[in-house]
């Protein structure tokens, strides 16, 4: 036997998801932080763009690139994010979840785009001789990279509370940003104390930056893809799941647990042994309880299918 949520269990649920709090839903946080991310991105581009510029650091000019694809990728979270968020209908009857890591995914996109114009610009400027980079660059730096780290805590932070993957992504990007300002920081220092000939530390730095933001992209794509493949998800409150299964009188076992994750949302099923001479409505009964308490263990475990089996 299955339990399945009846018609009007299934239209509550959806309702509770619809009529949730905005304040605490993850979506909503989601939107809080892409929008500071964006803001902040837009601003430092600027400042690090025109310091660049006038101060003859092309890292500099990289490092506002890397905010402009900030605010592109910031973009294409919110849509995500949005997508995501969106309730159960007709078509989705699990919801529009995968739109949230297929976000993360185009955010992975942009920063190899970004990684390889910076590092093709760095190479074409090794061979060319050009002035050494202003000392201002260094302010100008040591204040993003402060702003930069703030922000990628913050929305990590965010990231961990709800779980998100995409969110998590966005914190990556703001720390790579954060990374790529240190490489020119360092590259800019390189050519301020060697004088003459050193110039070219400037672009080795934005050279080894690119390199970073790569590494950065391969660690946001693995948990967006395992997500899209339906990897089981390591989650701390799973081994509590047996516990409370078993903790019924009349439940025997429990095997075959699977967890997916789609978005923000978690959907669990496996199957429970319980005696072989219980009634179909015992049966019933046993599963309703035990999925009603295995739905107080997380805020977003949105449904739980259980198959009965005699023992």
């Amino acid at each position: 036997m299955v339990l399945i949520l009846s018609a009007t269990n299934r239209a509550k649920a959806v309702d509770n998801l619809n009529n949730a709090d905005q304040e605490s839903h993850p979506a909503k946080q989601g939107f809080r932080t892409t929008f500071i991310g964006i803001c902040v991105s837009i601003v430092l581009a600027v400042v690090k763009a025109a310091a660049g510029i006038l101060g003859n650091s092309f890292a500099l000019v990289a490092d506002a690139i890397e905010s402009l694809g900030d605010v592109f990728t910031a973009g294409v979270m919110f849509i995500g994010m949005k997508t995501a968020a969106r309730p159960p209908d007709e078509n989705h009857p699990y919801g529009h979840g995968k739109a949230e890591p297929i976000a993360a995914l185009v955010v992975v996109l942009g920063l190899i785009v970004a990684a390889g114009f910076i590092a093709y610009q760095s190479i074409a400027n090794l061979g060319t001789r050009h002035h050494p980079p202003a000392g201002f660059t260094l302010i100008v730096l040591a204040l993003v990279i402060i702003i930069k780290e703030i922000l990628s805590r913050y929305v990590s932070g965010v990231g961990e509370s709800v779980e998100s993957g995409a969110i998590k992504a966005d914190a990556f990007h703001h720390r790579s940003d954060a990374i790529t300002s240190a490489a020119a920081f360092i590259g800019i220092s390189i050519a301020l104390i060697g004088g003459e000939g050193y110039e070219v530390a400037d672009d080795w730095a934005a050279l080894v930056a690119s390199a970073i933001i790569l590494y950065n992209a391969w660690h946001i794509a693995q948990p967006s893809l395992a997500e899209l493949m339906d990897e089981q998800p390591e989650v701390e409150w799973l081994e509590k799941v047996e516990h409370v299964a078993l903790a019924h009188p009349e439940v025997h076992s429990i095997e075959k647990l699977r967890l997916r994750k789609l978005g923000f949302d978690l959907y669990m099923n496996f199957h429970l042994r319980v005696p072989a001479d219980l009634s179909v409505e015992e049966g019933h009964r046993v599963a309703h309880e035990v999925k009603e308490e295995l739905l107080t263990l997380h805020p977003y475990l949105r449904d739980v299918l259980i198959h009965i089996e005699p023992e």
